[in-house]
């Protein structure tokens, strides 16, 4: 899960403007099959190989709904208190899209499985609660490869038919910091419930952004533009921030806003437009004559509701009374269900909360971001605690343990990290004799940085302490080296 650190508060006015977004988010359902047919869901197989008359919308054949694909959105409605519409039905959305086999989607429109409810969101003030307006079952379309082949766009249809959920916040969103911070909590949620896996690299959890700007003073809403397809929680924040400048200067220079969807280049940075947006009756939505309504009873509502795991934001809330370690790296750890089963496990065991909380929002998170979660995988309980242990009692530095102590364990899949150091000649040095050689050796070679220490620039207090931590190779207990720089120069 990614993560954001809290979402900082910021004025919804804007110079004189607001700006308005509301999110459409596509999840794909953790179903082994496909919506309406038994067509696996495999990702990455061989195009076109997880097909069938079904999901090629031969004539003639007939769908059959995915019992488990009602159920997990029915488990994603009731996390986020939804109202659960115990009687729902399915609708054709008509649009032609090469990738789309049947010319149509089935959808849901005017009575969807849930209604209402709230995404809650971390900012610096508590939780903010972001209002849904629904959260509807659909399938996915295919997929079109432009650049596979020199002269034609290349139709893969494997993901033609998988289960969807489309969440839908009301427009109610104020800044683009606060869109990503809503995406980066669902993705956390769906992940928890095991509802999708959220892997937005591989298409599986996208998003829409609907977002239009106004004057202050002005009653009415903006213009609004929809951003499709958008692939990360940092794409969210960028495409919105754009499109939030490019609305603002277009009202401020008196020109006209086009209701467009339109597309966001990653390497660019810059949205363009695609096509003049769609409104609900272009669609020509009408009930699906194939399938039956759906009808979930209040005995399986209830049930799912009592098998419910804490959220992220409740996680994060019992994290900080029970360990209490900060809100910033709570948020972080709650959000990620990896980071959290590793620190629930080593915090039953040790009173260091807090430096396991370091290690894990520190050098073990930022591993997960560049490699992956494989690339921690070897890290056992037992080696969190032992680096833990070994820098929170400053038998290590933290920096040393990271950049040195750390490959080596997951390398060779050590877990005691004060036998690594040992080896490798890294623990730290808290003998007084060293460290005033060290301190002493500093001192003669600035003679003028400590005039200048003298005469009132205290802030060189990091410039020596840094000089030490060099010239001891990073050994030196730099907490003993401050407090006997600072006895030496305040003589």
């Amino acid at each position: 899960m990614s993560c954001l650190s809290l979402l900082p508060l910021r004025t919804m006015s804007q110079n004189g403007f607001e700006t308005v977004i509301g999110l459409e988010i596509h999840a794909q359902l953790l179903t082994k099959s496909k919506l309406f047919c038994g067509d696996s869901t495999v990702f990455g197989d061989t195009p076109n190989s997880h097909i069938s008359a079904v999901s090629l919308a031969h004539p003639g054949t007939m769908p059959v709904l995915n019992k488990e694909a009602v159920r997990l959105a029915t488990r994603l409605g009731v996390a986020l208190k939804c109202k659960i519409n115990r009687y729902n039905y399915f609708e054709r959305k008509h649009y032609f899209y090469p990738d789309l086999p049947a010319g149509f989607q089935t959808s849901q429109n005017d009575l969807p499985i849930c209604s209402g409810g709230a995404i809650p969101v971390s900012t610096e003030s508590g939780i903010k609660e972001i209002a849904l307006n629904r959260i509807h079952l659909e399938e996915d379309a295919g997929k079109s490869v432009h650049d596979a082949d020199p002269t034609n766009t290349l139709i893969d249809l494997n993901r033609a038919g998988t289960a969807l959920v489309e969440i839908v916040t009301e427009p109610v969103i104020s800044s683009p910091e606060e869109a990503a911070a809503c995406l980066a909590m669902i993705r956390s949620i769906v992940r928890r419930l095991d509802v999708c896996d959220g892997n937005m690299e591989e298409g599986s959890l996208r998003c829409d952004v609907n977002i239009s700007v106004k004057r202050k003073d002005d009653t009415r809403l903006g213009t609004k533009v929809e951003i499709k397809n958008l692939n990360s929680v940092r794409n969210v924040k960028r495409a919105a921030s754009y499109e939030e400048e490019r609305l603002t200067n277009l009202i401020k220079n008196g020109e006209e806003v086009f209701q467009q969807t339109r597309s966001f280049d990653a390497e660019t940075g810059v949205t363009s437009a695609l096509r003049s947006k769609e409104e609900a009756t272009d669609y020509r939505y009408f009930p699906e004559p194939n399938l039956p309504p759906v009808i979930i009873s209040e005995e399986e509502i209830e049930a799912i509701r009592k098998e419910l795991p804490l959220l992220p934001h409740e996680i994060e809330q019992e994290l900080i009374r029970k360990y209490e370690i900060g809100k910033e790296a709570a948020s972080i750890i709650s959000a990620d269900e990896m980071l959290y089963n590793y620190f629930e496990a080593a915090s039953s065991r040790t009173q260091y909360h807090s430096a396991i909380a370091n290690w894990l929002i520190g050098p073990v998170k930022s591993l997960m971001n560049e490699q992956g979660e494989a690339a921690v995988a070897s890290l056992t309980t037992d080696g969190l605690l032992s680096l833990a242990s070994a820098t929170a009692e400053n038998k290590v530095a933290f920096n040393v343990a990271a950049t040195k102590v750390l490959p080596e364990m997951l390398a060779l899949k050590r877990d005691d990290a004060m036998a690594i150091a040992k080896e490798l000649n890294l623990l730290q040095v808290s003998n007084i004799g060293s460290l005033n050689g060290w301190v002493d050796e500093v001192l003669s070679k600035f003679p003028g940085k400590v005039q200048e220490y003298k005469k009132g620039k205290k802030n060189l207090t990091g410039f020596f302490a840094g000089e030490v931590k060099k010239l001891s190779k990073g050994k030196a207990d730099i907490k003993t080296a401050i407090e006997i720089l600072s006895q030496k120069l305040n003589k």
